[in-house]
């Protein structure tokens, strides 16, 4: 996994986006983040996906459609299965993706790697507040997903999220 403020990876990338580029991206996805409807038992995330020449083919929210849905999961629902775009294209998430779920059968990194997207950029490590040892970046990382944290916006995250941490 490519952890930005860490020392660089020996792996090849997958893509050729700029880190300005990623961090555009990201932020945009932290600030989906705030449109979230507030949920005592749920992370406020926002995700969006960007194809290889760096248009957005969709972006979602947690709760955006449904009380259950995710981010990632909305994203994903707003295209086909079969999108010829996803291949090359990145998801950017505030949260890294779920890897348990407790109101659906299918994982966010499940619903990730099923899509064929081949890199995700996220935020924040999900803590182990609702789910016990989330993971989402190795079970990308272990089916040949570029991952890419950029530790530097998890304070605007946790802020997002200040709900379930008494702080909202």
């Amino acid at each position: 996994m490519t952890t930005i403020d860490a020392a660089s990876s020996s792996a090849t990338p997958i893509s050729n986006r700029t880190r300005g580029e990623d961090r555009e991206w990201l932020s945009t996805a932290v600030d989906l983040a705030w449109r979230c409807p507030p949920s005592p038992r749920a992370f406020n995330v926002g995700a969006l996906i960007i194809d290889a020449d760096d248009r957005e083919l969709a972006r979602g929210w947690s709760r955006d459609t449904d009380e259950h849905v995710h981010a990632e999961e909305s994203a994903l629902a707003r295209l086909a299965p079969n999108h010829p775009r996803l291949p090359g294209a990145t998801m950017y998430s505030s949260l890294e993706p779920c890897s348990i779920r407790k109101s659906r059968p299918a994982s966010c990194t499940r619903l990730i790697i099923d899509s064929g997207i081949r890199r995700v950029v996220f935020a924040w490590r999900e803590p182990s507040l609702l789910v016990e040892d989330c993971q989402g970046a190795e079970l990308l990382r272990e089916a040949g997903i570029e991952v890419v944290e950029f530790p530097e916006f998890t304070p605007q995250v946790k802020a997002a999220n200040a709900h379930l941490f008494g702080e909202g």
